[in-house]
């Protein structure tokens, strides 16, 4: 989690620089527009689909003390991999053309829609690197080592930022793209040192008779369809936001950005540290055991999750303007982002809470049901952005926050569905608990969601670093404060904890 923190800031840092530079202007657009297909490409085959079947499998095969199996395992993936992404990425090289005027932003002028191309065509290098780097994240996470996966991330900021400092002054937007090549460069280099650790067996095969290898393929299949259902949804909103007024698009990738900050540190950095857990947990067939560090997990979750929200959608306005507000990114471009962000923020419990549910099946080998909830949710979220963004303009809203809520609202209905369906695979989920976080979560988030009214109406003069800095050194402060009166069990083992450490230092 430390590790993911330090992701988050070093990619507030690049999100600030990449802003100040462009904006939200129509360049950035392209270069949006340009990354979407890469990404794409990125977790259809080498994403979370493959590391929600690797690592359960990988996972047996320690858990089994089959050390070699697990080694061909990985060695045969890591071929398949390396070969499918090149082969499709010079397949995506030669028709960038059509595909960008045909697929990812056909209401862009032809001259935004050359941009488009030369940009997607630098950062298709970027899938074939990841690719490999999500294998390998997958591999430290089975042996319980989480840090150096959790600091690739901050690595592939790195890169853009020497991008935006270095390369785009001489080379404008394209440089941002190289600088996405080079930071996907670092994301893989930064865990071979660990790699390296585990003395790997690498063995020159494709493995495509091998039974672990087929059985991978069988649990990553439906997995697969449903990336593939979220990546519709991701390319249906470009789609639609390039047919929006300029910035429409930027505005709500800055805006999912700001939002995923907080889910990153809460729920991804948790869920990562429990997949390989909830799995040796099943291996062994320990179900009490996994229902329990479900249920405690989930309330944390809940506990972290509910009051990012509040702030998120109370501070939206000075937290954007205080982040980005200066070069080329100006008041209009703090109130299309803000906007979009009210709405992005709506969602951070679904999706915080869909995080470690979707785990808890892949660890029971089920990555068929996640995946049947997770399309009907992005099939839900087609539907609602093909019709509120009209209904926002309907009633004078800025069109591109129906996007924004779309997502919200059918993540929402997707954590249900998997908590429904999880409770009755498990035969239970400790629901008093449960209610209790979520009960503890609400009564503070409230008490500091009346805080924050009345500090920004009282101080809404001030400068905006005391404006919003106060107001959240205020917000926690009081969200911990209710945390502690109402006997929040984490808070309370967390402050025993920190002063065990503590006296153990000063001995």
């Amino acid at each position: 989690m430390a590790a993911f923190v330090l992701s988050n800031l070093i990619g507030l840092v690049r999100q600030i620089l990449i802003t100040r530079a462009f904006g939200t202007d129509a360049a950035l657009d392209s270069f949006y527009a340009a990354a979407r297909l890469p990404e794409i490409l990125f977790s259809l085959v080498a994403g979370g689909a493959l590391a929600s079947a690797f690592i359960p499998t990988f996972t047996g095969f320690l858990e089994n003390k089959k050390t070699a199996h697990a080694w061909q395992l990985a060695s045969a993936l890591a071929n398949l991999l390396t070969l499918v992404l090149i082969g499709i990425s010079a397949l995506a090289w030669l028709f960038a053309p059509q595909l960008v005027s045909y697929l990812l932003v056909p209401e862009f002028d032809a001259a935004q829609q050359a941009l488009t191309v030369s940009l997607l065509r630098i950062q298709l290098l970027t899938p074939i690197l990841f690719g490999i780097s999500g294998l390998l994240m997958g591999i430290l996470n089975a042996h319980q080592s989480f840090l150096l996966p959790a600091l690739a991330p901050s690595m592939y900021w790195l890169g853009m930022i020497f991008g935006v400092v270095f390369l785009v002054p001489t080379m404008g937007i394209h440089g941002l793209a190289w600088g996405a090549v080079l930071g996907a460069g670092l994301h893989l280099g930064v865990q071979l040192p660990g790699l390296f650790k585990l003395q790997p067996r690498y063995q020159p095969l494709l493995g495509l008779q091998l039974p672990s290898v087929r059985q991978v393929g069988r649990l990553m299949a439906p997995r697969l369809l449903g990336a593939a259902a979220v990546q519709i949804n991701f390319l249906v909103n470009t789609i639609i936001a390039s047919g929006m007024s300029a910035g429409s698009l930027s505005a709500i990738v800055v805006a999912f950005q700001v939002m995923t900050m907080p889910q990153i540190v809460i729920a991804q950095a948790i869920a990562i540290a429990a997949l390989p857990t909830f799995s040796a947990q099943a291996a062994r067939g320990r179900m009490d055991e996994l229902r329990s560090s479900l249920a405690s997990t989930l309330r944390s979750i809940v506990l972290l999750s509910l009051p990012a929200s509040v702030g998120l959608i109370l501070l939206r306005e000075p937290l954007v303007a205080l982040l980005f507000q200066r070069g080329a990114f100006g008041p209009e471009d703090t109130q299309l982002v803000a906007w979009a962000l009210l709405w992005f923020a709506a969602g951070l419990l679904g999706h915080s809470v869909v995080e470690i549910a979707s785990r808890a099946f892949y660890a029971l080998h089920d990555t068929r049901t996640p995946v049947i909830v997770g399309v009907g949710a992005m099939a839900l979220n087609v539907a609602l952005s093909l019709t509120l963004p009209a209904a926002f303009v309907s009633i004078g809203w800025m069109a591109h926050g129906g996007l924004a809520l779309s997502n919200s609202a059918a993540t929402f209905l997707e954590m249900l569905a998997l908590l429904y369906l999880m409770r009755r695979r498990l035969r239970g989920l400790q629901e008093r608990q449960l209610l209790s976080g979520l009960g503890q979560a609400i009564v503070g988030s409230a008490v500091m969601g009346l805080g924050l009214w009345a500090w920004m109406t009282r101080f809404n003069e001030s400068p905006l670093w005391l404006y919003a800095g106060g107001a959240i050194v205020l917000g926690l402060a009081l969200y911990a404060l209710i945390a502690w009166l109402l006997r929040v069990p984490e808070l309370r083992e967390l402050v025993a904890s920190l002063r065990k450490r503590l006296q153990s230092s000063r001995a």
